[in-house]
């Protein structure tokens, strides 16, 4: 939730023992009585810190509701999407509620189209409250919501206040990435440090750029578009900042940790989680950091992105579907439960009136007093919405293999993404777009 973890391809999972797409045991299409009264019991699954926020408010919504009964059952990350697709596949062995990255969502919801519960007949009055991303991302092709939006990685620019002081750089000055490149040598002629750290490997951030600006790695239509303008100008400012001696190389998530234990790095363009990173594995450095937006493309253009973030889901073979989604509502759908779950588990909302509560105005500590959190929330709104297939895990590799070679082995940001469309054409069967 709070911390990225590898794709694995949901196709790959799902298609067990040559069973056909969608499974063999898919149950009829489950309508919703939004007016049922609670009522039962029902179990939940999910993981970590997400888990322990159900646990907390099924507490709640069962003292609001007598007689119902909420059972969250922490199956641990690694296990999962493995119980989650075979389940679906098999058409039993699931819960009522189940917890779903926004990253894995299309997956399931193309490939099971009738094993997640359309949770419009619920939700469906709220989504003008949601963050945008969020509720498209887990929407079905005819806009049927089959994963209600939980918390939202919201992105923006961590930077180190001591090297800008240090450098005489002013972090206002900084409105777009040509705008940061400039700084980051500056930075790097005063103080000897690099501007930012990733891991080149993995995509170095690739996709989070390309989001910025509005597209994917496929289209609305399910044309590839990893070759197109907003790619190439993505990948060519990776390339240019490696280039300039701006940008360090490290491996994984640890890497990127350490690596800003260390103070390698001036800046860090990351969700909002990384809040949460500080704080747990980098407390020496409070008052070192502050927040600002991410730099645009082009003046006026989106100052944000996402990068993780995961929502609820009713399996169609929940036993208990209706109050399954008075749960979900519960939680999901209301300012208090949202905001109590920053408060308390650090999980940042999708559901934007929770973004007025007070404390996302708070003074942070740790930030020298900056109300960090607000600037999320007024971000949230303006992460460009973006399409995504079955397909994203496997272009995803193909993608992050062009990464590579134009970043670290300087090939031409135009030609391996032309080359990386076409792999993933021949892998997919889908079509370039033009």
């Amino acid at each position: 939730m709070k911390r990225p973890a590898l794709l694995v391809p949901v196709a790959a999972i799902a298609l067990l023992s040559g069973c056909a797409m969608g499974g063999t045991g898919a149950p009829a299409t489950v309508a919703l009585d939004s007016d049922a009264a609670p009522a039962g019991e029902i179990t939940v699954w999910s993981w970590d810190v997400a888990a322990t926020a159900l646990d907390r408010l099924g507490d709640e919504f069962e003292a609001e509701h007598p007689g119902t009964t909420v059972n969250v059952v922490d199956v641990g990350y690694d296990n999962a999407y493995d119980k989650l697709s075979v389940g679906l596949q098999a058409g039993s062995g699931l819960p009522d509620v189940v917890t779903i990255e926004t990253d894995r969502a299309p997956g399931y919801i193309n490939e099971f189209p009738t094993g997640l519960v359309d949770l419009t007949p619920v939700l469906g009055d709220d989504e003008a409250d949601f963050d945008p991303f969020k509720w498209a991302a887990q929407s079905d092709a005819d806009g049927a919501l089959k994963i209600a939006p939980w918390d939202s990685g919201t992105v923006g620019l961590f930077y180190r206040t001591d090297y800008f002081d240090e450098a005489g750089v002013d972090p206002a000055s900084i409105e777009t990435w040509d705008d940061l490149v400039a700084a980051g040598e500056q930075i790097q002629a005063k103080t000897g440090r690099t501007l930012l750290s990733l891991d080149v490997a993995t995509g170095g951030g690739f996709q989070m750029l390309l989001q910025q600006q509005g597209q994917g790695l496929f289209d609305e239509d399910g044309r590839i578009t990893v070759n197109s303008p907003e790619a190439v100008e993505a990948l060519t400012l990776l390339k240019t900042l490696n280039e300039k001696g701006l940008l360090k190389n490290v491996k994984g998530w640890d890497g990127r940790v350490t690596s800003a234990k260390d103070g390698d790095s001036a800046v860090t363009p990351e969700a909002v989680w990384w809040i949460g990173t500080l704080l747990g594995d980098a407390p020496e450095l409070a008052g070192s950091y502050r927040v600002t937006e991410l730099p645009a493309f082009d003046e006026g253009g989106a100052r944000t992105s996402n990068s993780g973030g995961s929502g609820l889901a009713v399996p169609a073979q929940a036993k208990n579907p209706d109050l399954a989604a008075a749960f979900v509502a519960f939680a999901l759908a209301d300012a208090d439960s949202q905001a109590s779950m920053m408060v308390n588990e650090g999980l940042f909302p999708s559901y934007l009136p929770a973004l007025q509560n007070e404390y996302f105005t708070e003074p942070q500590d740790y930030f020298g007093g900056q109300p960090v959190y607000q600037l999320f929330a007024e971000q949230t709104a303006n992460i460009p919405p973006i399409t995504f297939t079955t397909d994203n895990a496997e272009a995803s590799d193909i993608v992050a293999n062009a990464v590579v070679a134009a970043v670290l082995n300087g090939a031409d940001p135009q030609q391996v993404l032309d080359d990386a469309a076409a792999q993933i054409a021949t892998a997919t069967d889908r079509e370039i777009a033009e």
